[in-house]
């Protein structure tokens, strides 16, 4: 079970060299607005039954598409000393609340210019400073942190200087936190998110079970559980992952920055959000100009479909994702003759017999042709597994060149078999023979399935059009290939009869 500490770990990263969103897991890429809305052709039916699913819900944050907070919110902030914006919040056609153009923005404009003190932070101020004193002394990492600081200000109400942007956020953030195991099991019975998506929640009720056994078991008085509990921290947790940011010229804090989450995502779009030293505020840059009355974006980072299905609740229209892929399961063979060697020679690299690569709609890692290469190679290449093995692991300082002209076909096929193995149970699934539910005669989880269905349609039609090109390059591959073995035949054959 995971530890505030071991979740603590997980969102730990190296900042890339270029922006990125969120993370992978629980890690979080630096400087980019991590904001929750709903895409694409869910858009239409999400807002209604979310709205219904959230009725359960905490008692504090507001229904997703709330106007009336979110203008409170831009009030409070301006009293707090946000400077006048050139951006407005409105009801739009992407995210159900967006920022748009209040004139005219010019490519290469600043906007926002949120000050730190409108930031909330590891180092925010408590308004009950017993708990976060409490936290401190026990050495809870930033994430945690900053989820019990949220729940502890929700439940100070109108007394937390908080309050407006409490009130501003979504009572139940778009988040798979909110699936049920059995809806996982159902709807992504045959993405590789839905594992992705139950350690995830594992890692957040591992959390809270820890900080409750460790902490707020033996601080009751601070710490009631009716305050405290599961479900808040579910809420606290969807909030963290659709919305937190971390700024590289703030030396990688975490935060979350009122405001600015307002903001939507497009995949058009590469800016993102840093604190600006000249300013003194967190700001943007835009990358193209816009008209007053526009929606205005911010990129969450290059993440498949799959990775914004797991975090913000939403999928993006097939085709519209130029950073979409799919992992694709791979493993050893059992009944290989090698198969100990290989498996030691992975484990001394870090690998495993089961081992997932990225597939996109340009190709595949050299690292999956490694290991394609590892798992089809004979006896008495058995000198040559532990280069395969550290090629597939990645470990090398140096691209090693992967050179078994002898081995091509067979590991492309390998990684064939794979793709159409996946592909139908893709299509097992997308055809109801499985992964279904029940409708409920209720009209509020009547509705909840409806959508969680059709996401998890969406997702899966993106992940297998990749699957599908992925196996199309390949057969034309083997097919080429096979067919200049055919030639080369041929024509030993005929010089062969000619010499004769």
């Amino acid at each position: 079970m995971a530890t505030a500490a071991a979740l603590a770990l997980h969102t730990q990263f190296r900042p890339p060299r270029s922006p990125r969103r969120l993370r992978q897991h629980l890690a979080l890429p630096s400087g980019v607005l991590i904001r929750s809305p709903v895409r694409a052709s869910a858009a239409s039916a999400s807002a209604p039954a979310q709205r219904e699913a959230a009725a359960a819900g905490v008692p504090w944050g507001c229904e997703i598409e709330s106007l009336e907070s979110a203008v409170s919110l831009e009030r409070w902030l301006t009293d707090s000393g946000l400077p006048e914006q050139r951006l407005g919040i409105q009801r739009v056609d992407v995210g159900e609340r967006g920022l748009v153009a209040l004139k005219n923005i010019r490519k290469g404009e600043k906007l926002l210019f949120v000050p730190p003190s409108l930031v909330i932070t590891a180092d925010s101020e408590w308004g009950c400073p017993e708990v976060g004193n409490v936290l401190k002394r026990n050495s809870v990492p930033d994430w945690p942190l900053i989820a019990t600081y949220l729940i502890s200000e929700a439940s100070l109400e109108s007394s937390s200087r908080w309050s407006s942007y409490i009130a501003a956020l979504p009572r139940q953030p778009y988040s798979l936190l909110y699936w049920t195991r059995p809806e996982l099991d159902a709807y992504l019975v045959a993405s590789p998110i839905r594992e992705r998506a139950i350690q995830r929640i594992t890692d957040v009720v591992g959390t809270y079970n820890d900080l409750r056994d460790r902490i707020f078991s033996k601080h009751s008085d601070l710490f009631p559980e009716e305050v405290y509990n599961l479900e808040t921290f579910r809420w606290s947790f969807g909030i963290l992952f659709s919305r937190l940011v971390r700024l590289p010229s703030m030396d990688g804090r975490v935060a979350l920055v009122p405001w600015a989450d307002m903001l939507n995502h497009s995949p058009e779009v590469e800016t993102f959000l840093d604190y600006d030293k000249s300013s003194g505020g967190i700001v943007f840059t835009t990358d193209r100009s816009y008209q007053p009355g526009e929606q205005v974006f911010i990129s969450y980072g290059k993440k498949s479909s799959g990775e914004l299905l797991l975090s913000y609740g939403f999928v993006p229209k097939e085709g519209t994702n130029p950073n979409d892929s799919v992992e694709l399961l791979v493993s050893l063979n059992k009944s290989d003759k090698c198969y100990k060697e290989k498996l030691q020679a992975l484990k001394r690299n870090g690998l495993s017999e089961f081992e997932s690569f990225p597939l996109r709609v340009t190709g595949w890692p050299v690292e999956l042709m490694a290991y394609a290469f590892l798992v089809v190679s004979p006896p008495e290449m058995s000198q040559r597994f532990e280069e395969m093995a550290v090629a597939a692991s990645n470990k090398s300082p140096s691209k090693p060149g992967l050179n078994y002209p002898e081995l091509e076909e067979q590991a492309l096929q390998f990684i064939l078999d794979c793709c159409e193995s996946n592909i139908a149970k893709y299509t097992k699934f997308l055809e109801g023979s499985s992964g279904s539910l029940q409708l409920s005669t209720n009209s509020k989880q009547a509705n909840r399935t409806l959508l969680l269905k059709q996401l998890a349609r969406d997702l899966c039609i993106s992940e297998r059009r990749i699957l599908y090109r992925t196996q199309y390059i390949l057969r034309r591959r083997l097919r080429d290939m096979r067919g200049g073995e055919l030639k080369a035949l041929s024509l030993f054959n005929g010089l062969r009869k000619l010499f004769k």
